[in-house]
């Protein structure tokens, strides 16, 4: 994604951008939605693709929709060079877009690590605001090799990438209806909604709203990073036609 030259661009407007170009809408199955796109060599793909395919149908992603990209594709600002592949994923500020599209006010708080035990969320323990950040802060955390997908997969406890957004507890009806909608069209991103007020996963909301955690778009990078195989991914990309993309089960 282009970014300004002339000065620094906080994630914070680069969300707010994206999510106000985001049309997709759940009961059409129609629209632009976010993608990541993440680099691979093109000698990694056999063992790449059963890791994304296991993180992507157990839920841990924002949508099992993707598009392959090979050596001279060009998605958005990307050109995909020689020996590299290219996968978009459905990022999850495309979440946040569909809110908007709804009337829902939404306000992406914060990127983090949540920690699951026995397959039930406990707790954000590593956190980065957007406003504070010119990186996406999944993007920063995934750097720092602190998540632990592959074992949250296999034994139902460990550390996942999510984010938290807040909505105004007078739109609850409507946040509630309009997540309903996406996990129809098999936006399955959704880890926990807070009761209005409350702390959830041990984050304060502000008062007269109610919190959402949703899902991290790049867990399955995480779980290939954990197989100590090179990934490089650009999130937030840019926004493509969800007709582009196919099931993964329909692609590895």
């Amino acid at each position: 994604m282009q970014k300004n030259n002339s000065s620094i661009q906080f994630t914070q407007s680069i969300i707010e951008d994206l999510i106000f170009k985001t049309t997709f809408d759940p009961k059409t199955g129609e629209g632009n939605v976010i993608v990541n796109i993440s680099l691979i060599d093109e000698s990694s793909l056999d063992e790449v693709s059963p890791i994304f395919k296991m993180v992507i149908t157990s839920g841990l992603s924002v949508s099992p929709y993707i598009k392959m990209l090979y050596g001279g594709d060009v998605m958005g600002d990307m050109k995909i060079e020689k020996g590299k592949i290219g996968i978009a994923t459905v990022c999850s500020i495309t979440i946040d877009g569909i809110l908007l599209k709804a009337g829902i006010p939404i306000r992406p708080k914060l990127g983090g690590i949540v920690q699951i035990k026995n397959g039930t969320p406990v707790r954000f323990t590593d956190v980065l605001t957007y406003s504070s950040t010119t990186i996406d802060p999944l993007e920063v955390l995934l750097s720092q090799n602190l998540t632990s997908v592959t074992q949250m997969l296999r034994t139902n406890t460990g550390n996942i990438l999510a984010n938290l957004r807040e909505g105004p507890l007078a739109a609850r009806d409507t946040i509630e209806h309009t997540l309903s909608d996406l996990m129809d069209a098999e936006f399955n991103g959704i880890l926990e909604v807070s009761e209005p007020n409350t702390n959830i996963l041990d984050v304060p909301v502000e008062r007269d709203h109610l919190g959402f955690v949703v899902i991290g778009g790049t867990n399955s990078m995480a779980a290939i990073q954990e197989h100590g195989i090179p990934i490089h991914t650009n999130a937030m990309s840019t926004l493509i036609d969800i007709n582009e993309l196919n099931h993964i089960t329909d692609v590895l």
